[in-house]
């Protein structure tokens, strides 16, 4: 007979309780082994096969003491010390397929933050109330499914139900179908884009799948490009090859897709191969072209889409690039390359494109050169990004920076 397969339930059973027996009740109908853990404060309900007094212990403390801190905040910190131990101690006796929780504001940070210490792959699914629009600061850049509570936790009733209910055997589908995905083995290498470099993104993962990489890409409007570094910073990755710097221009003139100041750090910190290029730097990403008009006065514009323009930059905007990479660079703990493409850096910069500029490409170049650290190898090629032997010449450096 095959094993059930166990999933995590985190409930605050104090202010929940008729939810969460609900959940159980839904979980187990669906062939489930259910651990429910309670992280609850005001009270003890007593049906948790992880009580809040255990969660407490795991903290090093107790439910009395964690009470008298007479502070949300203070007790929820408390509670989430506990509980991510115990969840981990728990995956690691038990073997979970998957978590699922349901919660307010203050049970949906908790919650999330135990799913995102588990491996991308595990099945993780948040009812909330938050998840009708303010989802970034619980999912980040985690594989978290999050599910409208549509009413308040508060009760069942005709709508919660179905809800609450949808959301169980949504994650009591994946905890059946989910299967740990062992290590490939193969080297890993993890690769920038947006669709204006599409082409030669797609060349250089077809070529290195075929050198025998596992290839994995990002979509740089801010969350891939955090995604990447995360990945970076935790997994075992051969080579990055960051090719679309558009999070980093955004980052420095104000554009909509900044993915913040730690942006391409993680590898360099962790002494990972890194080749660099300047793809869709030829933009600034701004929002309708109304306010980016507004923004960025006297500009040359391309109108994307209504919600979007690309803003040209200039050679103030390019040098202030150079110098920023040039900054990470010096701190990279491996190797670095910046391989720069001088016929164009996107779709936007090629003579089909509407933001063309063959005079921006060598100024950039020439800069970067001047401000890069000595130990950076900087390259020049007569190509358009795009072009075929320009994503060749990527895919020769990674296999030349991981033999």
């Amino acid at each position: 007979m095959t094993a059930k397969p166990k999933v995590l339930l985190i409930v605050t059973l104090d202010t929940k309780e008729e939810e969460g027996n609900y959940l159980r009740e839904c979980l187990e109908g669906a062939g489930c082994e259910v651990i429910l853990m309670d992280p609850s404060i005001r009270r003890t309900v007593g049906t948790a096969e992880v009580s809040p007094d255990e969660i407490a212990a795991a903290a090093g403390t107790d439910m009395e003491s964690v009470r008298a801190l007479r502070h949300e905040g203070k007790c929820q910190a408390v509670m989430m010390e506990g509980a991510l131990k115990l969840a981990h101690k728990i995956d690691e006796a038990q073997g979970l397929s998957g978590i699922l929780s349901i919660g307010g504001s203050m049970g949906t940070t908790l919650a999330t933050v135990i799913m995102k210490s588990f491996p991308y792959g595990l099945p993780k699914v948040m009812i909330s109330t938050m998840a009708s629009g303010m989802t970034a600061p619980f999912v980040g850049t985690r594989d978290i499914t999050m599910v409208n509570a549509v009413c308040d936790i508060s009760g069942l009733n005709s709508i919660t139900r179905d809800v609450y209910r949808n959301g169980a055997l949504a994650l009591a589908g994946m905890a059946h179908g989910y299967k740990p995905v062992p290590e490939e083995g193969k080297p890993l290498v993890l690769v920038s884009t947006l669709g204006t470099t599409e082409r030669c993104a797609r060349r250089v993962r077809e070529s290195l799948e075929a050198e025998g990489y596992e290839v994995m890409v990002f979509h740089t409007t801010g969350a891939g490009g955090q995604t990447l570094d995360a990945i970076a910073a935790e997994r075992p990755v051969a080579a990055v090859v960051d090719m679309s710097l558009v999070e980093l221009i955004d980052l420095l003139n104000g554009g909509l897709c900044s993915a913040g100041p730690d942006r391409a750090k993680a590898a360099l910190d962790r002494g990972i191969p890194v080749v660099f290029a300047p793809g869709n730097t030829d933009f600034i990403i701004a929002g309708p072209i109304d306010a980016a008009q507004q923004q960025f006065p006297g500009k040359r514009y391309h109108v994307h889409n209504p919600a979007l323009t690309a803003v040209r930059t200039e050679a103030a905007e390019l040098k202030g690039l150079a110098e920023h990479v040039a900054g990470l660079a010096r701190d990279a703990k491996g190797p670095v390359r910046f391989y720069v493409p001088l016929k164009g850096f996107s779709n936007h910069d090629s003579p089909e494109g509407h933001l063309h500029d063959l005079s921006l490409p060598p100024v950039f170049a020439e800069h970067l050169k001047k401000v890069m650290p000595e130990a950076a190898d900087v390259r020049t090629f007569e190509h358009h990004i795009n072009d075929p032997d320009f994503a060749d010449a990527l895919v020769e450096a990674v296999k030349a920076m991981t033999k």
